[in-house]
């Protein structure tokens, strides 16, 4: 771990990288100078740009909190489990088969389901709000049942993964779809609006416009907020159980155990060093002592499962992934399609995808190496099992 104070801020950044870009380490600088930041900023080692905040970023903050701490995809996360059956008992054509049927069956990219979905999360609204509280977003509600259930594009996956023995498991990677992207636009509008108004000493040009957390505004981004948390997890294990469905059709003898379901944008209430304060990953897990995380490379390259060591400097939090160490319009400059699908190829991974002509941007030169992400934060979490991309489905 490295500890910087730069010139200027009210607390020191804690990194577990020593490569972080010049405009992410600008952002972490902004994160330290704010009046209401807690303790000190944590950067873990995937760390890169984001906006307003750099993603990997772990902030906390007292009374207040930070629409763009948690980012417009809120509650994106990682679902995950585990099988009985081993990479052999199916053939390369039962690959290709299975890519063709999570394809029909999921939806990918901007696509969605034609007709409403049973969403348990969308039911329970009213668990949340009243009828007329937020009346701009309810319409969101309602078109988010044609949306649980799908993946979405970008770095969102489904993925069915080998261990060092050979066992399959299933991971996939999705978030709130535009649920959540409307309530962070709606409630960083929000926040920007009234920040001008109370004179606010947090510049315009940093995006991090706060809510009082006592204030109608602030309990309205954490009801939404949460809202799209359990949307979020919901619409992954529906993902998660038409993969297994698919599985058990190909392989009747098939058993899943071990399932996960971890979100890594989100802010929540925890006691740190004493004190009660808000917590916001964007790009960053929970790794309390003894719990279990999952942090996924860049496609055709490996994930991990890991256990949390519960480091209190990191706010017991641990890496989401590997890390971009390149934006999407340069990684497709610097590479071609052909190039990336030679290296999926000769790694023996089976592509699903509609339109390859995006597949670069995904590319696993765009991220940074995930063994060195893992060994970077040995201090946080602790690998228990190494898993090799077999399949992979990208939006």
């Amino acid at each position: 771990m490295l500890v910087t104070k730069p010139t200027g801020v009210h607390v020191p950044i804690k990194m577990w990288l020593d490569d972080i870009e010049d405009v992410a380490m600008a952002q972490a600088v902004n994160l330290a100078t704010l009046p209401f930041v807690f303790k000190h900023v944590a950067l873990m080692p995937d760390c890169h740009l984001g906006y307003g905040m750099p993603i990997g970023g772990v902030l906390a903050t007292k009374d207040v909190i930070i629409p763009n701490g948690t980012g417009v995809d809120i509650s994106c996360g990682v679902a995950y489990a585990e099988t009985n059956i081993h990479r052999g008992s199916l053939t390369p054509q039962d690959y290709k088969e299975l890519v063709g049927n999570i394809m029909r069956g999921i939806p990918t990219g901007f696509n969605h389901h034609k007709t409403v979905q049973p969403c348990k999360a969308l039911d329970d609204v009213g668990a949340f709000f009243g009828a007329k509280d937020w009346p701009e977003l309810h319409p969101e509600v309602a078109k988010s049942y044609f949306q649980v259930g799908t993946l979405g594009g970008g770095n969102h996956f489904i993925e069915l993964q080998e261990d060092e023995h050979g066992m399959l498991s299933i991971m996939l990677h999705s978030g709130s779809r535009n649920l959540g992207y409307q309530i962070a636009k709606y409630f960083n509008e929000l926040a920007k609006s009234l920040n001008g108004k109370w004179f606010s000493s947090v510049p315009k040009e940093a995006e991090l416009a706060f809510l009082p957390v006592d204030s109608a505004e602030g309990q309205g981004y954490i009801m939404w907020m949460n809202l799209a948390m359990t949307f979020a997890r919901e619409s992954r294990q529906r993902m998660l159980d038409v993969v297994k469905a698919l599985l058990l059709a190909k392989v009747p003898a098939v058993e899943f155990t071990n399932e996960l379901n971890v979100h890594h944008n989100y802010a929540t209430l925890e006691n740190h060093f004493g004190e009660n304060v808000w917590v916001h990953r964007k790009g960053a897990i929970r790794a309390r002592a003894g719990e279990l995380g999952i942090i996924p490379g860049a496609m055709g390259s490996y994930s991990y499962i890991v256990e949390g060591l519960g480091n209190k400097d990191s706010f017991q939090s641990c890496s989401h992934g590997a890390g971009r160490r390149m934006g999407r319009k340069e990684a497709t400059r610097q590479f071609t399609v052909e190039q990336t699908m030679v290296d999926l190829k000769a790694k023996g991974v089976v592509l699903g995808k509609a339109g390859k002509g995006s597949v670069t941007e995904e590319c696993v030169w765009a991220y940074k190496d995930i063994d060195a992400v893992i060994a970077s934060q040995l201090d946080l979490i602790k690998p228990l099992k190494k898993l090799k991309t077999v399949v992979v489905v990208k939006g």
